[in-house]
Order: structure tokens, then sequence, then C-alpha cells
């Protein structure tokens, strides 16, 4: 089976719920993909993202980073075998009708493809110079199994020396949302380790890049905090990372919603938002 870079960072541990997956996906369209903007801005400013750059999002999702690379100028194509309703939004976002200012800046146009990397190649496509997957690994057990076989997928398409970005969370200590990700271990079956908390490693990103043949090229630190309106709204984001499904699987939906919204309490403020200070580790790798 093809490895999916999306899947491949969701929890295995109990039986996957019946959830509506176009509710889902709106939700992280519309409520979570945005806590990661300032990953994207830095890692486009410190790359010089934009007019020559043909980029190769993997796990593109409903594709908001995809559409702030073509607003700098950037030719970009994502990709994503497992999420057909964040894609069919990534669609709408990346069409002329919809971002005018991202289809007129990016030369080469948007490509959108249900599928691996393998999917987005052709004898007419330009080799790629910049590669992103900016989905997070770390936190949780088994979370980067399959993405190295992903990028080794990506590398043959690249120009020799091309920069992949990987992301992953910082440290527990600076990350508030990493405690309350303990509430899909806690719920999960606790026979699988698949799905389990634990703390992120300084090497996590390093080790992903070495098992793809890539070679570090430097690494950031950049502060994205999680800010909801009110606690539904951070239920609803949260659930939509597919973080919880084992959980929800192990016990009910109704339990997973009572116990996040316990363990969002001391993050909420007096005006009832709700606030999470975290931080994301980027690495930059080249390949061969």
């Amino acid at each position: 089976m093809t490895p999916t870079l999306v899947q491949s960072h969701l929890p295995r541990a109990g039986t996957a719920p019946r959830v509506d997956l176009g509710a889902r996906a709106r939700d992280w369209a519309e409520i979570q993909e945005r806590m990661l903007v300032p990953l994207f801005e830095a890692v486009y400013e410190r790359l010089d993202v934009g007019d020559g750059t043909r980029l190769l999002g993997l796990g593109c999702g409903s594709g908001l980073a995809l559409l702030m690379a073509a607003s700098r100028g950037a030719a970009v194509t994502g990709v994503d075998p497992s999420a057909p309703e964040r894609l069919a939004l990534a669609r709408k976002r990346l069409s002329p009708d919809s971002a005018p200012e991202a289809a007129a800046g990016a030369a080469g146009g948007a490509r959108l493809v249900e599928g691996g990397p393998a999917d987005a190649a052709g004898p007419d496509v330009p080799a790629y110079n910049l590669v992103t997957a900016f989905q997070p690994i770390g936190c949780m057990a088994g979370d980067s199994e399959g993405l190295s076989s992903l990028l080794e997928t990506a590398a043959p398409l690249t120009d020799r020396g091309t920069p992949v970005v990987l992301v992953g969370w910082g440290p527990p200590e600076r990350c508030a949302t990493s405690m309350v990700l303990r509430v899909a271990t806690k719920l999960a079956d606790p026979i699988r380790s698949a799905g389990s908390w634990r703390p992120a490693l300084r090497d996590d990103l390093e080790e992903v890049a070495q098992r793809a043949g890539l070679k570090p090229d430097g690494s950031g630190r950049v502060a994205c905090p999680f800010g909801y309106a009110d606690v539904e709204s951070a239920v609803r984001g949260l659930l939509s990372t597919g973080l919880f499904d084992a959980a929800v699987g192990a016990t009910d939906k109704a339990q997973v919603d009572k116990e996040l919204t316990e363990a969002l309490h001391p993050h909420r403020r007096h005006d009832g938002t709700v606030w999470m200070p975290n931080v994301f580790r980027y690495l930059i790798a080249r390949t061969p």
C-alpha cells in the first residue's frame, strides 16, 4: 500500500469512529489550519519563496500553505492521498475565482493531486525546487511512520540539493497543547502504543531526514499559539486534526468532548477565548 503523509501522523489505536468528513474538513480549514500560519511565513521568508519556486506540498490538506506560497509567486503542486474532503476545499481556495491574486502570481499555476508524490510526476512537469511536509510530527508515538518513504518517493522529482522542509512539535514545556493531547492517550486503547503521547524529541526530524537519505541543512523554531474564540471552537478544531480518533473509537465522542473541555479549562481566558502557546520546530534538509 502506498504510504500516506496525513494518515501516518494520526493515531492508529482503537477503532476508527464514524465522522462527518465534510464537517471535519471545514472545521480544519476554518478553525485549525490557520494556527500554523506563522510557521508557513517563517519558512517561506527564510527560503525566499517567490517567482521561480516550484513547490511540492506533501499532505497539503485544504491548501492554506499552498495559497500563501502561490500568492508570493510560486508555482505550487499539492498532493494528499487520504483527505479528499480537504483537497476539495483546497481546489476552491486555489481556483482563479476564489484567489485571483494567487492564480495570477503562480507562473505555473496550481495543481492538486489526490495521491502521492509519484502521481505529481510527468514528462512535462519541471523538477520541483522545494518540498514541504508541514504536518507536524512529535508528541504522538508512531506519528512519523511512513513519512520517510514519502520523502524517498518525492526526492527523485526534485533538482539536486532541493530544500525539503519537515516540521515537528517543540518540547512539551513550550507547547501548552501537548498536555491537552494526553487526553487522546488516556482514552485510547492502552494496549497499543501507536497514538500514545510522548515528549517530542530533539532529533525526531533529523532521524526522519536520515532515513530518507536527506542531509540536514539548518533548522528554526517558530511560535504558533493555538487561539480559539471559545471552548467549543477549540474542541472542534482539535478534533479536526484526527489526533483523537482512537480515543473516540475506544469510548465515544461525548466522552472525548467532555475530557477535552476539562483539559482546556486552564487555558480559558476571562473573555471566554482559549489560548495555548506552542513552539514548533522546522528542519531544512537537502535532497542528494
